[in-house]
């Protein structure tokens, strides 16, 4: 099927919402934890997260437009902070939950089942049950005039992981706690790595590193 700029502008709204959400194929899933002035706990769930570099070690986070009331984008501006918190098998259900409309006096942890945790003086709230955990600063936000999105980049300030994940080339095997991916906003899918490669060069095949599950 060919379909043309033209053809996407006729679509019903919520049939062209669910094709562009997949199109691009999987995305992470990560619940977003922020707590607002008043001291309630939020947590939100997420798959516009972004890789934005290691040195220094940034995460970029894509908000829709603020047409509506937003509060991990208010908790963040208002305390700086928030934790990124990524989705396995075991949760995926309690993690799609957060996506409800609760009041902002609510917190989706309460809600949900989920637990919050706290590591060391880091302000905002981790999710207990996560195999990895990361709490970040804001550093800066930059608005996207075309469709009216917001691409806030955060500092990975503290990490934590479940030691299972961990190999010896600093690389994570996420399949070793069954972290999922989401396709589209309703769609959840637990990967499974079938390779790694070596690292590409002109001229030269890259050869197989391992096959199957990822190995440490």
């Amino acid at each position: 099927m060919k379909i043309t700029r033209s053809d996407l502008d006729k679509m019903p709204s919520r049939y062209r919402a669910g094709l562009m959400n997949t199109l691009s194929g999987y995305k992470p899933a990560n619940l977003i934890g922020s707590f607002s002035e008043s001291g309630v706990t939020n947590l939100a769930i997420f798959n516009s997260l972004i890789h934005m570099g290691s040195q220094p070690p940034l995460l970029g986070l894509l908000f829709r437009p603020l047409t509506v009331r937003r509060d991990t984008y208010a908790n963040i501006k208002a305390n700086g902070y928030f934790t990124v918190n990524a989705v396995s098998l075991s949760i995926y259900k309690e993690a799609h939950h957060t996506a409800a409309k609760f009041e902002e006096e609510e917190s989706e942890f309460e809600k949900t089942g989920l637990t919050a945790s706290y590591i060391g003086n880091f302000p905002a709230p981790f999710v207990e049950e996560s195999p990895i955990k990361i709490g970040c600063s804001y550093q800066s936000e930059y608005p996207i005039k075309e469709n009216g999105t917001i691409l806030m980049l955060g500092a990975i300030e503290i990490v934590e992981i479940n030691d299972s994940l961990l190999r010896t080339d600093g690389s994570l095997a996420l399949d070793k706690e069954q972290v999922i991916a989401t396709v589209g906003l309703d769609g959840y899918a637990l990967p499974e790595i079938m390779d790694r490669l070596e690292y590409a060069q002109p001229g030269h095949k890259p050869n197989s590193m391992n096959h199957g599950t990822q190995k440490k």
